[in-house]
């Protein structure tokens, strides 16, 4: 017989295992493994090209920047080493963010003050709606009117009745592209733990716990135009903290549950941030999908812990649990790139012996057994995963960090950031067409549970989803963005 065959699939839970058992029992000593990563990291440090091949001006897409502010020039830095757009307009209402963005971009891109100017030129080809949230709608209606390709950051509308406008506008121009900043989409890490949901690997995922907490959070900024400057903490401007740090992560559990929610309810108030804004700064909402399946997300000040992956990250992140196993998992920032861990169920239902008999799998509490919790187990990407055909020094190196991860030393971490991932991905989608992963639909979704979260919360009852086939729409009462006390 010849050699096995791995499965091909890297999320298959025996070649998962198997690698890891490898790791495990091979002949490695912590001091020949850290000697063995050092020399992979050097490696890695001088195998790149040295020097960066210049942008050619003719091949990049040439796109705008609608909103120069913090999230703009956030992108702009990130867009800067993507050679395959080129920014050749930026546009704010201050000279200081402007200024800011030229800094950050480079070049001479042409400056302008009124969006509509901007998309009035006809050497932009995309843009990037980056506005405060009460604008972003409009922005992106008249960018699609003028023909362009659109990249809107979330939530991708603020009121009801834009869910309703903005489908009709896309689906009516299908040959344009409109990407939501939903960057997890993107991510390696994120891919592969639903890779894991979809194969099984956690059996019958049925609950997802979220969290974005902060120490302190947002604070009040002494500039002029206050409001405006501060936006994010009214609510004229703003969806609060739903929008701005709940969106990402209700959309990571409609993903990995397959599926969108059927209602909302929760608690939200104002009770630590007493500095004028009038945003809830205390919020903890619960999402029942079909099928029994929940999301509990909570954002407070006052603490940045996060349980998950053993306390190493802090702020957000969010735990899969499924009857077989569980995942932790979290986008991290800039320097500290998406890491998630696995966990297998300690004790998991025997399923076929609960089909077979019924009446047995559930006994009093005396025959309950507790059982202790489960060591980690990295989620493997490409880069750990033996493919039959590395080098001697390149083996060396996976079991290294291999048996690294498994010893806790190391915590495998997803190579590159999903922020740059998302933004090459638009400038391929607005080149070859295709259908982005953050798309209407998806971005739609989103916005809509924020809109009927907020709902929630400022009525203080139970808001189902299908309410917002009425809400928005000719003859419908308008929905208030209130200001819920307590």
């Amino acid at each position: 017989m010849g050699a096995e065959r791995l499965p091909s699939s890297p999320f298959d839970p025996t070649r998962q295992e198997r690698f890891l058992y490898m790791a495990e029992s091979n002949d490695m000593t912590r001091r020949k493994a850290v000697k063995v990563a050092g020399a992979a990291l050097a490696t890695a440090a001088v195998s790149g090209p040295l020097i960066r091949t210049a942008k050619a001006a003719t091949d990049g897409v040439k796109f705008g920047m609608i909103g120069t502010g913090s999230r703009g020039t956030y992108l702009l830095k990130h867009l800067k080493s993507i050679d395959s757009g080129q920014c050749v307009a930026i546009c704010d209402i201050t000279d200081d963010a402007l200024n800011k963005a030229q800094q950050t971009i480079g070049g001479n891109p042409k400056r302008y003050k009124d969006w509509r100017e901007l998309l009035a030129d006809k050497n932009v080809d995309a843009v990037f709606v980056t506005t405060p949230l009460f604008l972003h709608f409009p922005a992106t209606k008249d960018a699609l009117e003028a023909g362009k390709h659109v990249f809107c950051e979330k939530s991708l509308v603020f009121k009801p009745e834009e869910v309703h406008a903005l489908r009709a506008l896309v689906e009516a121009r299908p040959k344009q592209i409109l990407q939501t900043g939903l960057q997890r989409r993107y991510s390696e890490m994120y891919q592969a733990a639903r890779a894991m949901v979809e194969k099984g690997l956690l059996g019958d995922v049925t609950y997802v716990q979220a969290q974005w907490h902060r120490n302190p959070g947002w604070k009040m900024k002494d500039l002029p135009n206050k409001r405006m400057a501060n936006w994010r903490l009214f609510r004229e401007y703003s969806g609060g903290l739903v929008a701005e740090l709940a969106s990402h992560q209700i959309d990571v559990a409609d993903w990995m549950l397959g599926m969108t929610p059927e209602a909302v309810t929760g608690l939200g108030s104002h009770d630590f941030m007493n500095d004028g804004r009038d945003i809830l700064d205390n919020v903890q909402l619960i999402y029942k999908y079909p099928k029994g399946r929940r999301l509990v997300w909570t954002g407070v000040p006052g603490t940045s812990h996060w349980a998950g992956v053993g306390g190493a990250r802090t702020e957000m992140g969010e735990i899969i649990c499924g009857t077989q196993g569980s995942v932790h998992i979290t986008i991290g920032d800039d320097n500290n790139m998406p890491i998630g861990m696995w966990f297998r169920e300690p004790n998991p239902p025997k399923v076929e012996a609960a089909k077979k008999e019924k009446k047995e799998a559930f006994k009093a509490g005396s025959t309950m057994v507790a059982a202790a919790g489960s060591r980690p187990l990295p989620i493997l990407l490409g880069k750990d995963l033996m493919t039959g055909k590395e080098s001697f020094l390149e083996k060396e190196m996976k079991f290294a960090r291999l048996w690294l991860y498994q010893k806790g030393i190391l915590v495998p971490e997803e190579p590159k950031n999903p922020v740059d991932t998302e933004l090459e991905a638009f400038f391929n989608y607005c080149k070859s067409g295709g259908r982005p992963k953050a798309d209407l639909e998806v971005g739609l979704a989103d916005a809509t549970a924020v809109i009927l979260s907020n709902l929630a919360l400022d009525e203080g009852r139970m808001v189902q989803f299908n309410e917002i086939e009425k809400m928005g729409k000719p003859g419908a009462a308008p929905v208030k963005a209130g200001v819920k006390k307590g």
